[in-house]
């Protein structure tokens, strides 16, 4: 699939939430800090007029790692309304650390078909070779083409075009930090042109909350964990992800506990692995999967843990019956 020409008439509003492609370096502090507005950043992309007419918001100027799931709430009620304000498209520019975590919960949450492209960077502004401007200027490409409507919120890094169900951070510091294991980008950016291979199939979105999410932690199990972090769960919050071995295994010691906690919550089975299902009927040993998906856990298929936490708290906010739950896994992942 080919997009037509970038269209200079088309209008994009580019919402700025902070983040290393809006860090620079200050008097007031040793480090980066995201010190940089919306209209700092559109002004240091050349060719950016020639893409579609931007208006610039600064929606928030934090770390990645200080936003949180009210600030992306909040983000999914903006978007709803620059829908109806008649832009072609959205661009959302944030720190690269919760990416993953901010597309996709919005994109549980938005119901639209405009484009809403997220994007950041990896080399803040002040260092030799930064890719903020680069990746801006695809982003901007991406949300004013056509062939980005309906295909859910995407993430734009490097020129590549990901969905955000998929994509993961699989590097600390390299430029191309961004990929979608399980599925490969859904298209490119070429010489400003928008090209998609396949388009995701639409979901249908999660009803926006009223109040904050409900608390959702993960555990991650590892080599001769006691299972220590598993003790007092049922008081402290209402949801439950355990990052599990391989396909879905936890040690023996595990059961008893996640068997008391799921009486108590819902308890999501993923992997810790990054790429590849849960599985749901190979193994039979005390801890595999068919073990603790017999135990009442639901499996989280391909959904990575950070996903799956926040698909849970999503659902937990929406008052979703148990039954339906383990249901709305199956189908988003």
């Amino acid at each position: 699939m080919f997009s037509a020409d970038p269209a200079p008439n088309r209008t994009v509003l580019v919402l700025t939430l902070g983040g290393t492609i809006a860090m620079t370096h200050t008097a007031a502090a040793p480090g980066v800090t995201p010190t940089l507005t919306g209209s700092d950043l559109v002004g240091a992309v050349p060719g950016l007029q020639d893409a579609a007419e931007v208006t610039v918001e600064d929606f928030r100027q934090l770390p990645g790692a200080s936003l949180t799931t009210s600030d992306i709430v909040s983000l999914a009620e903006r978007l709803s309304r620059a829908e109806g304000e008649g832009f072609d498209g959205v661009v959302v520019t944030q720190g690269t650390d919760t990416l993953e975590e901010t597309s996709y919960l919005t994109d549980l949450y938005y119901p639209g078909s405009m484009p809403v492209v997220f994007t950041g960077a990896m080399r803040n502004a002040a260092s030799a070779g930064a890719d903020g401007p680069a990746n801006l200027l695809a982003a901007v490409q991406t949300a004013s083409s056509s062939e980005a409507r309906g295909a859910g919120i995407l993430v734009v890094l490097g020129d590549e075009i990901h969905a955000a169900r998929h994509v993961r951070k699989t590097h600390t510091t390299s430029p191309g930090a961004f990929a979608s294991p399980n599925t490969g980008p859904l298209g490119h950016v070429v010489e400003g042109m928008v090209r998609l291979h396949r388009v995701p199939k639409p979901i249908a979105p999660l009803p926006l909350p009223i109040a904050p999410l409900p608390q959702v932690e993960i555990v991650t199990a590892s080599l001769g964990s006691s299972g220590s972090l598993l003790q007092g769960l049922e008081n402290e919050i209402s949801g439950l992800v355990v990052a599990a071995f391989g396909v879905g295994h936890v040690p023996k010691s595990w059961c008893g506990r996640l068997e008391e906690l799921v009486a108590a919550m819902p308890v999501v089975l993923a992997t810790r692995i990054g790429a590849g299902p849960v599985l749901t009927s190979t193994y039979g040993f005390d801890g595999s999967e068919r073990d603790l998906l017999a135990r009442g856990l639901i499996g989280a298929g391909t959904l990575d843990p950070y996903k799956a936490r926040l698909l849970l708290a999503a659902l937990l906010a929406a008052d979703t019956p148990r039954t339906e739950i383990a249901k709305a896994f199956l189908d988003r992942s």
